[in-house]
């Protein structure tokens, strides 16, 4: 929670059933980051498009079509990254257990099995604010944010 700095409004949740707490936030552009421990962990845009994630030791980012999963292999000392676009069939999958995932933490907060932790600031509304976005995430097509472009 001190550590995540780039979110300017953050709340940690105690939630039943998650083996470590949950962390949601937004930068000052209004970008939502869900971390699930250190793994998984989603970050959409300001409009709620996935953009990056974290999975199972994986990056995950858009390509705007598809997500391109970035993978570092480890040989001989060193490190190369390996990248995989998702197929349709893979994206497709992906996105449902991002769904689920949300889904499950969204009906902790419904059902009131979560208790928020701390927030930061203090007398912020961020557990109200997580609410309502994690509703309109899984009542809504889960759509991918315009590509992401590498640095040159």
């Amino acid at each position: 929670m001190r550590e995540a700095t780039a979110l300017c409004q953050r709340a940690e949740f105690d939630v039943i059933g998650e083996s470590e707490s949950v962390m949601a936030g937004y930068r000052s552009n209004g970008s939502l980051s869900i971390y699930f421990g250190p793994d998984p962990c989603y970050h959409f845009d300001p409009d709620r498009r996935l953009r990056r994630a974290y999975v199972d030791g994986d990056l995950y980012r858009t390509q705007g079509t598809t997500l391109a999963r970035l993978h570092r292999d480890r040989i001989n000392g060193t490190v190369e990254l390996q990248r995989h676009d998702l197929t349709p069939h893979e994206l497709t999958q992906f996105i449902e257990r991002v769904i689920e995932r949300l889904s499950r933490f969204e009906a902790s907060v419904e059902d009131l099995t979560v208790s928020c932790v701390q927030q930061i600031p203090n007398d912020g509304d961020t557990p109200r604010r997580v609410s309502r976005d994690l509703k309109s995430l899984i009542t809504q097509p889960l759509t991918l944010a315009a590509q992401i472009r590498g640095k040159k």
